[in-house]
C-alpha cells in the first residue's frame, strides 16, 4: 500500500479534512471551516447558489449542478455551513407532489417526451439530489418521503429506468425487465445512507451490480458496459465506473468478502504506485483539479480508493 499517512500532509484543506477523517476518525471542525474557504470549493458553492443551473442536457455531463452538489457532499459539507443551507433550503423548493426533487428538462416528442421543458425528474438525477441533501444534514420529513417513493420503485432486479409524469412516455435505451446499472447504483448508493431500514432493497441492488460484473463482457443492459472505459480510474463520483462502484458497494457489510467485489477492487490494485494513483480518465469541466490530468498522482483519487480499501478490510462482525 503507498504510504497514506503523506495525505495528512497535504497543503490542500480538503485532502487534509478527508485524510484525518478516514484515516484517524478525526473530524477536525478547523480543517472544515478551512476546506470551504478553499477558491475552488467556493466557486461551486457560488455557482450553485443560482440553482437549478443549465437545463438537463446529459445527465453524463460534469457540468450538471447535481453532481457538483454530490461531490460538495462526499467531501464533507454540510448545512453548517449558511451557504449550503442557502442551496438546500433553494432545493427543496422545486420537490413534485411526491416530493421528488425535480430539474428542468426537456425531452422531445419523437422519444414520448412533451418536446415542452418541464420541471421534472428522472431515475438518473433524483436519487443523487435526495442523497446529497440527507448527507448534507438535512433529514427532513420531506426528503424522507421523497426517498421513500424512489426506493418503491425497486424491480426484483434492481431499479429500471423510472422519470416523472411531465416526462411522458420516455424511457432510458434498455429493457424494462433488466436493470439500469447507472440508476441501481445511485439508488444504492442513497440507501446506504439508511442501511437497517433498506436491508433488503440494498441486497437486490448489490447483487444486481456484482452479477453484471460476473458477466460483464456478454450484459450490457441500457448500454451501460463495464469494460474497458468502466475500468480506468477517474473521480468525482458521477457516472458508472469501477472507483464509484466499488466505493458504493464497500460500504455493504454482506458482500464486502464477495469474490466479484474483490476481484473488481484488484482491478484497481494493480495500478497503485508506491505514491498513490494516477488518473486514467477525466471530466475536462474539473482540468484544474489534482483528479482533473492524467500525467501525475492525484491525492483525492487516492484517498477515495483508500478509503475504499478500509472498508473492504474493515471486520465488520
Amino acid at each position: 500500500m503507498f504510504e497514506y499517512k503523506r495525505l495528512l500532509l497535504s497543503l490542500n484543506a480538503t485532502i487534509r479534512y478527508n485524510a484525518e477523517l478516514i484515516i484517524n476518525k478525526n473530524n477536525d471542525s478547523h480543517l472544515h471551516d478551512e476546506m470551504e474557504k478553499d477558491e475552488k470549493i467556493e466557486g461551486i458553492i457560488q455557482e450553485l447558489k443560482s440553482w437549478p443551473g443549465p437545463q438537463i442536457s446529459s445527465h453524463k455531463s460534469a457540468n450538471q449542478y447535481f453532481h457538483k452538489l454530490v461531490f460538495l457532499a462526499d467531501i464533507g459539507l454540510d448545512k453548517s455551513s449558511k451557504s449550503i443551507e442557502q442551496i438546500g433550503n433553494m432545493i427543496l423548493k422545486n420537490f413534485d407532489h411526491n416530493n421528488v426533487p425535480c430539474l428542468q428538462m426537456t425531452i422531445s416528442e419523437k422519444y414520448g417526451g412533451t418536446g415542452k421543458s418541464e420541471k421534472a425528474w428522472a431515475l438518473c438525477d433524483a436519487p443523487s439530489i435526495l442523497y446529497a441533501l440527507k448527507k448534507m444534514g438535512f433529514n427532513n420529513e420531506k426528503v424522507n418521503k421523497g426517498i421513500e417513493y424512489l426506493v418503491n420503485l425497486i424491480e426484483p432486479f434492481g431499479f429500471t429506468c423510472n422519470v416523472s409524469q411531465a416526462l411522458g412516455r420516455w424511457h432510458g435505451p434498455g429493457r424494462k425487465s433488466d436493470p439500469c446499472p447507472y440508476a441501481t447504483l445511485i439508488m444504492l448508493k442513497l440507501m446506504n445512507l439508511d442501511p437497517e431500514k433498506y436491508s433488503n432493497e440494498i441486497l437486490i441492488c448489490a447483487n444486481a451490480l456484482l452479477e453484471l460484473w460476473e458477466f460483464s463482457w456478454q450484459k450490457h443492459p441500457y448500454i451501460f458496459y463495464m469494460g474497458n472505459d468502466f475500468r480506468k480510474l477517474k473521480v468525482p463520483f458521477i457516472w458508472y465506473d469501477i472507483v464509484h462502484v466499488t466505493s458504493v458497494m464497500s460500504q455493504i457489510s454482506i458482500v464486502k468478502n464477495d469474490k466479484r467485489l474483490q476481484n473488481m477492487f484488484s482491478v484497481i490494485k494493480e495500478k497503485e504506485t508506491n505514491q498513490g494513483y494516477i488518473p486514467e480518465s477525466i471530466y475536462m469541466p474539473w482540468k484544474g483539479w489534482d483528479f482533473g490530468q492524467k500525467k501525475r498522482i492525484s491525492e483525492w483519487l487516492s484517498l477515495c480508493i483508500l478509503e475504499t480499501e478500509f472498508q473492504l478490510t474493515t471486520d465488520s462482525s
